[in-house]
């Protein structure tokens, strides 16, 4: 098996929102692999807010066990967060050269369960084979700071300068579920047969489960976009954030076998077979990625939006729930706090010298 370090060479450093939706990208002056770990309490927004870490690298997924985090960096870092404040550099030995590539590279990461006692995660990565962009999703175990890949759930899974999707989540079925984009090839999301412009629901071993929707196919849902946040409510419903083209960002609640409608229609648009969305943001954009749910609220991080908004589900009303530090991520909700990424220094924000950071927000 061919090894390769989490220390890989940056390929290229662009925007991590929609390709249309979004700012035009500019140059970024990417941070050196270095972590602050200075603490401040600000306000925002009437919310208690604390910078946990600063001065990350295009943060992109969060993870938590126990008082420990773990954060994938967009060119292929992966850092322990200790509760102490320590911040460790990882080292991944994967069989398949991480990508950074546009909005490619290193993007989901999921802990098993059992992580605590198994080491074992989910990592959502770009990489190139030939002349292909691709994407994976395999199984690594941690050992000490090494963690090792031991598995491949899924390949070949189209990818692209941009629109590659990248959230993993485990549903409250203990399926392993994760979103893919349609990689600049629209049509693709309406073709069931491609993993490209998807949900996908697997197996923790990436098998298909057999009361998924379509025969012997990980497809779950399709006529997706760029869908990257996933998150269920209390009573099991599953929704997911996604790019539009041209605004129309929504907000869907995911049921199996259905057509989400990319790129047939958008916003208020219907068509026969086809699911319009819960909420969709008319002609403005919030450029969504991870979200998270909360005693009856989905949190949003919006990029081009540059906010974290509260979406009430009962009265389909979004509202601001905490600005001011620049384009977000990722969410994370644990124990009454709502942990987010900025991801400022991704070629398409105003980077500060402290971006990009950690952030805890206290809910309660």
């Amino acid at each position: 098996m061919i090894k390769y370090s989490v220390m890989l060479m940056l390929i290229l450093t662009i925007g991590c929102s929609s390709q249309t939706s979004d700012e035009p990208l500019k140059s970024s002056d990417e941070p050196e692999a270095q972590h602050s770990l200075e603490e401040k309490d600000i306000i925002g927004n009437e919310e208690e807010v604390t910078t946990l870490v600063e001065k990350l690298a295009i943060p992109w997924s969060i993870a938590g066990s126990g008082e420990t985090f773990f954060v994938t960096e967009r060119d292929g870092r992966l850092l322990q967060i200790d509760s102490n404040g320590d911040v460790t550099e990882q080292t991944l030995e994967l069989e398949k050269e991480i990508l950074h590539y546009g909005e490619g590279g290193l993007l989901g990461l999921l802990l098993a369960p059992d992580f605590s006692n198994s080491g074992k995660a989910y990592l959502y990565h770009t990489y190139q084979e030939g002349d292909q962009i691709l994407n994976r999703i395999v199984m690594v175990e941690k050992d000490h700071d090494t963690w090792q890949e031991t598995d491949v759930l899924v390949d070949q899974i189209p990818g692209a300068r941009f629109h590659n999707g990248g959230r993993l989540a485990f549903g409250p079925d203990g399926k392993l579920y994760a979103t893919t984009g349609d990689a600049l090839e629209p049509d693709l999301a309406q073709e069931e047969t491609s993993l490209a412009g998807k949900i996908l629901r697997m197996n923790v071993d990436g098998t298909v489960p057999e009361d998924n929707p379509f025969s012997d196919s990980l497809v779950y849902s399709f006529g997706h976009r760029n869908p990257q946040g996933l998150a269920w409510s209390d009573d099991g419903t599953m929704y997911a954030s996604e790019h539009g083209n041209s605004a129309h960002d929504e907000l869907n609640v995911i049921e199996a076998g259905r057509n989400y409608g990319w790129p047939v229609i958008e916003g208020d648009e219907n068509a026969e077979k086809m699911s319009p969305p819960l909420y969709h943001t008319g002609d403005s954009t919030w450029a969504p990625s991870g979200i998270g749910y909360y005693d009856g609220t989905l949190y949003v991080a919006a990029l081009r939006g540059s906010k974290i908004i509260a979406y009430d589900i009962e009265s389909g009303e979004p509202e601001t729930f905490y600005e001011n530090s620049g384009r977000m991520r990722d969410i994370w909700i644990e124990d009454g706090y709502l942990y987010t990424i900025t991801s400022n220094r991704d070629g398409r924000g105003n980077p500060e010298q402290s971006d990009d950071q950690l952030i805890r927000i206290k809910l309660d």
